[in-house]
């Protein structure tokens, strides 16, 4: 066993927690699951990107060329095989969120760092036919506790802009606490942004966020 942080940790295999299936979880939306990212993903994940860019591209980072080549079919294959390769090394937990057993969004703990620090960001995005049915919240809920369980993290961040209300409820509601405000953090939709950093220990999730949601009402296990 490791101990960091007063916390022990089991000896772990090379990408510990990665890859993994989570869940399901059924919230006002319909059942919620996670599983890792797949090549096929890239006829579903192509449709939802290009519908929903006026409802997507305004939170995220400004990528290299436009969104509609970015977010082509023929994309995903670059983007998937760049993230298992970093599931593969550690460094990343790339989950896509299924709502009914259909792609929904995608939720990623990325830039992971071990030895003493064990920390990481958690990202993800929503289909909008989807948005304010308990979907996001669900997911942040299930990773989170999955990241402090067997992926033996301790902290995970999540950046978002102030204006971002739906995603500001999201963490709110899994139980993330905000640390502060980060000044022209971010490049996103060609500017440089303000986002509020919000944050969750290990120590802080008690018997772990599903549960909360759980005894809260706000999901059932399915």
């Amino acid at each position: 066993m490791n101990s960091v942080s007063g916390v022990s940790y089991p000896v772990e295999s090379r990408h510990p927690g990665w890859p993994a299936r989570l869940g399901p979880l059924r919230v006002p939306a319909g059942v919620v699951a996670i599983r890792p990212v797949r090549l096929r993903d890239a006829g579903e994940w192509s449709r939802i990107r290009l519908r929903d860019r006026a409802h997507l591209e305004q939170w995220e980072p400004t990528g290299v060329g436009p969104w509609p080549e970015r977010n082509a079919f023929w994309s995903w294959p670059s983007q998937w095989a760049a993230l298992r390769s970093l599931a593969r090394r550690g460094q990343c937990l790339p989950f896509t969120i299924t709502l009914e057993g259909r792609l929904a969004g995608q939720i990623t703990v990325g830039n992971v760092i071990r030895a003493s620090l064990r920390s990481a960001w958690i990202g993800y995005w929503v289909s909008s036919e989807v948005v304010r049915g308990g979907v996001a919240t669900a997911a942040v809920a299930l990773v989170t506790d999955h990241a402090f369980g067997p992926a033996c993290l301790h902290r995970l961040e999540a950046t978002v802009r102030p204006e971002n209300v739906a995603s500001l409820r999201v963490l709110t509601k899994a139980g993330y606490r905000q640390e502060g405000l980060f000044q022209r953090y971010l490049d996103v939709a060609g500017a440089w942004r303000d986002h509020y950093c919000f944050a969750i220990t290990r120590e802080e999730t008690g018997p772990g966020l599903v549960s909360r949601l759980v005894a809260s009402g706000r999901a059932d296990y399915a």
